[in-house]
């Protein structure tokens, strides 16, 4: 039985393995992204023909919470059920606390939170008329591990991973599971943001030495949305190489 799905920052990345991971099982999709473009809305046209499901390009910005809402009230315009909403939108940001301004801290928080938090709101009081729903915020290692240099984006992720357990406990008794990925250096833009150097250093630490691949957090995802993790919620799997 096909599922309704939501994605966002389905464009590249993470999200975009795990568009065509969820379309390749069977399951119908609307693909969030920030801007349309004529490439994306052609790379989501084939990859729908060829898994033979739909997948609706949606476009709002997570920075504007007015347009987060529009976005969202097309999806749910439909009268669709919602089965999974996947929070995997965000943004990167590395800087010491000392040279990092209030203005940027408000700007990472309300993509990798406030907005990840309006999602779920939205998304939410759907899947508790229907009695169900899957939950799955992609949030990260950075924000379980303190490492200086990413006073925005690691608390901003730590942030996220409570909200997700958080909402487990309140959401259960609906039938609704709330999980969370934590992912560590994935081969990526958002990856390939860090200098060379901490690059190596991170990789270092990692028992598999190598940087992830977007379709092993996709291959996660899927996994957790499905009926073989039924029992789980409240959790955040990290899938960091084994960084210790």
């Amino acid at each position: 039985m096909s599922r309704n799905v939501v994605i966002t920052g389905a464009n590249r990345g993470i999200g975009r393995a795990m568009v065509q991971a969820f379309a390749e099982a069977g399951d119908n999709l609307w693909a969030c992204a920030r801007k349309p473009s004529v490439e994306f809305e052609k790379d989501m046209a084939e990859l729908a023909a060829s898994a033979g499901v739909s997948i609706q390009p949606v476009y709002f910005d997570l920075l504007d919470e007015a347009d987060v809402q529009r976005g969202m009230q097309r999806i749910l315009q439909e009268k669709r059920p919602l089965d999974v909403l996947i929070n995997n939108a965000g943004i990167p940001h590395g800087g010491l606390m000392m040279m990092t301004p209030l203005k940027t801290l408000r700007e990472v928080y309300q993509v990798n939170v406030f907005a990840q938090v309006q999602m779920m709101q939205l998304a939410g009081r759907q899947m508790m008329r229907q009695k169900r729903g899957c939950v799955i915020n992609i949030c990260s290692a950075g924000g379980i591990e303190a490492e200086p240099g990413y006073l925005a984006y690691g608390s901003s992720k730590a942030a996220l991973a409570w909200i997700t357990r958080m909402a487990a406990k309140e959401w259960g008794a609906y039938g609704i599971r709330v999980n969370g990925i934590a992912p560590g250096l994935i081969d990526t833009d958002m990856g390939a943001y860090k200098p060379d150097g901490e690059r190596e250093k991170m990789l270092k630490r990692m028992s598999i030495q190598r940087a992830g691949r977007p379709e092993e957090v996709a291959s996660a995802a899927l996994y957790i949305a499905s009926d073989q993790a039924a029992f789980m919620t409240g959790h955040i799997l990290v899938l960091d190489g084994g960084r210790v």
